[in-house]
């Protein structure tokens, strides 16, 4: 009997140790399954990132619109190569530099293949120092054109798409005060030598007080009719804004 029993409280033990061991088994495999589902995340996460980075690559920068496809690269406009600068040149002369397309732009060679490192030649000089028909100013509206001395006001320059130079391409500048308000030289000729007497001439140029002294004076009994043909005819009376004739 004493034999019987030890036999039975082996088996009770023996099958308590198989039960705790399902029991183990299946905690790891449920605490396995969201780490298993972590780890997808991660892993589709990190698939995904390199598709962002190749998607914001891909975006056009805003000078391209400027840069004409498959021209020759030497015809480009300033803002569509970088080149590397020599500001050891000497002034005046013609002097090559070495450039290079910017990306997403497109251009040929001589021999139409399509190249990324060229060179240029231009000549050894600052922006500032070009000549007036190689930029575009903003003109002024509110300086007088015939003062004595001549006055001058700020524009701001921009050098044109197809001239290469040295320095800022946009710069500030000292102008004269050259506008036109379009006021005809000849049309107040002509109004001074057939009816200046009544001051038709001073009123085109918007100058009222003197065109009602000429009209109550007849004109000066002639003498101030006389004296504004000389001085329109040589320019020296112009409209009242402080414009040029055209």
């Amino acid at each position: 009997r004493a034999l019987r029993g030890l036999c039975a409280a082996a088996l009770f033990l023996s099958q308590l140790a198989v039960l705790s061991g399902r029991a183990g088994s299946l905690m790891t495999t449920k605490l396995s399954q969201p780490q298993s589902t972590l780890a997808k995340s991660l892993t589709s996460t990190s698939t995904n990132a390199p598709y962002f980075k190749a998607f914001e690559s891909t975006e056009i920068p805003p000078y391209v619109t400027n840069c004409p496809s498959n021209g020759l690269c030497s015809r480009l406009p300033p803002d569509c190569m970088t080149c590397n600068t020599n500001y050891s040149c000497i002034y005046g002369k013609t002097a090559t530099f070495d450039c290079k397309v910017k990306p997403h732009v497109h251009c040929v060679d001589e021999n139409n293949h399509e190249q990324e490192n060229f060179t240029i030649n231009m000549t050894c000089q600052f922006c500032w120092q070009l000549a007036t028909s190689d930029y575009v100013c903003t003109n002024s509206t509110n300086c007088m054109t015939v003062s004595c001395p001549r006055q001058r006001y700020n524009a701001t320059c921009t050098v044109r798409d197809h001239i290469h130079c040295l320095g800022n391409r946009v710069f500030p500048k000292m102008l004269y005060c050259n506008w036109t308000g379009g006021y005809k030289w000849s049309t107040a000729l002509a109004l001074s030598i057939t009816l200046g007497g009544f001051g038709a001439d001073r009123f085109y140029l918007g100058q009222w007080r003197e065109g009602l002294g000429k009209l109550f004076s007849f004109g000066g009994l002639g003498i101030w009719t006389l004296i504004d043909v000389l001085l329109i005819g040589v320019g020296y009376v112009g409209p009242a804004d402080g414009s040029l004739y055209i």
